[in-house]
């Protein structure tokens, strides 16, 4: 049997072969190049381009992470839904400052963005609530997300409790819902290559307001 290390280094990575990156001619913004990825992916019918981790900090400073969707991009703004009270909505709380990661293998394409979080307040998480499924917005009407579950049946009839709580009033919503922004102010565009010659383009938002962006060394 192979140990972990032989089978890890006998996986392939960054096989390619990858479409070209022109250099020569970028936008002056990350979220319009974003844009520009992101189409690409779904052109070339990449599995859930719009899936991201999403990097916070807990109050003993270690970090966590998870994968959620990305909800909207205007600007430099990249929008996610979560609940204020599950453990990443109190980290953000105590610590706004997150990061988010896209990884599209088939284009070996990565994007890093780091930026401040904010809450769009409670409109904005309803009108969100509310263009969920059915089935999402019932789990979120359990109002129980990251904690202790005794059995699965137990989350059976909850899930058949909050459809039922759906179906006489289709209009309600998780109070703690809501919609959070990231306002970027970093970003890298990370293209790769079959060779490790990878492309990197890193953006920074400076002191003036201008967005600035430079290669970096692979």
């Amino acid at each position: 049997m192979n140990t972990p290390d032989q089978l890890l280094r006998s996986l392939k990575s960054l096989s390619g072969p990858f479409q070209p990156f022109d250099v020569t001619q970028l936008p002056e913004s990350p979220g319009a190049l974003f844009l520009q990825w992101l189409n690409l992916a779904i052109e070339n019918e990449v599995k859930e381009p719009h899936a991201m981790t999403l990097s916070t900090v807990d109050a003993d400073g270690y970090p966590d992470a998870r994968v959620l969707i990305l909800k909207d991009v205007v600007g430099e703004a990249f929008y996610f839904a979560s609940s204020s009270e599950g453990r990443k909505g109190r980290q953000l709380l105590q610590n706004p400052q997150a990061a988010l990661t896209f990884y599209w293998p088939k284009l070996g394409r990565q994007v890093r963005l780091r930026g401040t979080v904010v809450d769009m307040g409670a409109e904005a998480g309803a009108a969100d609530f509310r263009r969920r499924s059915l089935e999402a917005r019932a789990v979120a009407l359990t109002g129980l997300q990251s904690q202790k579950l005794e059995k699965m049946d137990d989350l059976e009839q909850s899930l058949a409790n909050q459809r039922e709580r759906i179906k006489r009033d289709p209009e309600i919503v998780e109070p703690s819902w809501r919609l959070y922004a990231v306002n970027v102010r970093e970003a890298e565009f990370w293209q790769g290559d079959i060779h490790r010659k990878h492309i990197r383009i890193q953006y920074h938002l400076c002191d003036d307001g201008q967005w600035r962006y430079n290669l970096l060394w692979p």
